[in-house]
């Protein structure tokens, strides 16, 4: 039987690349309920960083390291191909898992993690920060108080354009990298799919980009989800058309580039997450404009206490385990569909 303990949670991360520093070390730091330790790195650089931008926090050498410091939970940002091997092994330590995306490289590795985590009690959750994008939010506020009637199609996407090659290996391509948050939005707004259809192309270092996913939902609903890295004209982050209206937004929601400026919610308040006026959505009805729709706050900043009140029994994981197992399906299927010319079925 597990001891059910008090206070905040003392909480680790392992890594401090881009996802680490940004996207997790923040959010950690500012979380009520959680009691940040410090960062899994061996690399005097990353250390240094650490020891600047988080004066109270410590680094370690190693999983274990953290564990005899008195961790009870951690956050795993490391390459995509190391997310399963740590996942399980901060497991088999006693550690409750956030793990970034993709979550593992394949369904059958997802869910070995899921019935680890099952079998030892301990919570596991996928780190799908972008189900609290304040668009995805406000999608989700259209979709339930039927400002757009019965959704029929939803059109998502995430593109930019980099430099040379666009990012390396370590997110194990654009579809499971990019792929992962729209198939999870895609499955969290309209449900499981039936089947599904591919297409990509191949960067010179042999990693997929350009890629197009076209899902058909068992309940009748059709996504298509773009995800490109060199794309020097953005389309649309959201189209979600409905049976009376239509709901569009550009860009992409700003918590990332707070966050990436040094921002975070600590010291904006209750300005963490607002997107300024310029940047609201609109909902069309077939006229030139359309209507300003005041979006949702973005709420990254709930993914951490969330979590922490799930190691201490107080509620559910922010996003359930065997949901990684669903969207894991979706890409392995993706990934057949564009290498095999087919449509998938599931």
């Amino acid at each position: 039987m597990i001891a059910v303990m008090s206070g905040d949670v003392r909480f680790g991360l392992v890594g401090y690349g881009f996802g680490g520093r940004w996207f997790h070390a923040p959010l950690l730091a500012a979380a009520p309920g959680v009691d940040f330790l410090g960062v899994v790195t061996t690399s005097p650089d990353r250390q240094a960083q650490v020891a600047a931008e988080h004066p109270g926090a410590a680094t370690f050498a190693s999983l274990q390291a953290l564990v005899d410091a008195g961790a009870e939970a951690v956050a795993i940002s490391t390459p995509a191909d190391t997310h399963s091997p740590l996942t399980d092994q901060a497991l088999e330590l006693g550690l409750a898992v956030v793990c970034d995306k993709p979550f593992a490289l394949d369904a059958p590795a997802a869910l070995a993690s899921v019935e680890l985590a099952e079998r030892v009690g301990l919570p596991l959750s996928p780190y799908q920060n972008r189900r609290w994008d304040s668009d995805f939010l406000t999608v989700q506020r259209l979709v339930a108080d039927g400002t757009l009637g019965e959704v029929t199609s939803l059109e998502s996407r995430f593109e930019r354009l980099t430099p040379q090659d666009g990012p390396g290996a370590a997110g194990g391509g654009t579809l499971r990298d990019f792929g992962s948050h729209l198939v999870d939005q895609a499955l969290v707004l309209l449900g499981p799919v039936a089947t599904v259809s591919a297409h990509w192309s191949l960067r010179d270092s042999g990693l997929d980009d350009d890629v197009l996913v076209v899902l058909q939902h068992t309940a009748g609903g059709r996504s298509v989800l773009g995800g490109s890295w060199r794309q020097g004209a953005p389309g649309p982050r959201f189209r979600v058309t409905g049976t009376t209206g239509s709901y569009l937004v550009d860009g992409i929601d700003g918590q990332e580039d707070h966050l990436v400026a040094g921002r975070s919610p600590a010291d904006l308040g209750d300005r963490w997450g607002v997107e300024p006026e310029s940047a609201w959505g609109r909902v069309h009805r077939g006229g030139p404009d359309g209507e300003p729709v005041p979006p949702e706050r973005g709420r990254w900043d709930t993914f951490y206490p969330a979590f922490a009140a799930a190691v201490r029994g107080t509620g559910p994981v922010p996003v359930p385990a065997r949901d990684a197992v669903a969207t894991a399906t979706v890409l392995d299927a993706a990934r057949r569909s564009a290498t095999e010319g087919t449509v998938v079925s599931l």
